[in-house]
């Protein structure tokens, strides 16, 4: 699939990241570790297809990282887009963007 520009993706978008052998599904926005409280990851998601076994296992991300999008989330939806809407202020009033 042709490589998507937009920051935030859809939940359920399914991506290949750079040098990784396994899928991830895109679950959530906006990230942190407890060992890294300053960094804010782009995404949060579960390896692909096994979805979420346990917390420990979440997998943050950035966008830069990802090589494919293997397939795209639902888009067309009044909800995604109000919330997108407020997750790109949220995320410009943070500096979130590069």
């Amino acid at each position: 699939m042709k490589q998507k520009k937009d920051k935030f993706l859809p939940v359920g978008t399914v991506v290949l990241l750079k040098g990784a052998t396994k899928r991830l599904m895109i679950t959530g926005f906006l990230g942190v570790e407890k060992s890294n409280i300053d960094k804010i990851w782009d995404y949060s998601g579960c390896i692909y297809p096994e979805g979420f076994l346990s917390s420990n296992q979440t997998c943050l991300f950035d966008h830069n990282q990802i090589e494919e999008i293997c397939h795209l989330g639902l888009e067309d939806d009044d909800e995604e887009r109000e919330f997108k809407n407020k997750l790109k202020k949220l995320a410009t009033n943070n500096n979130i963007f590069e």
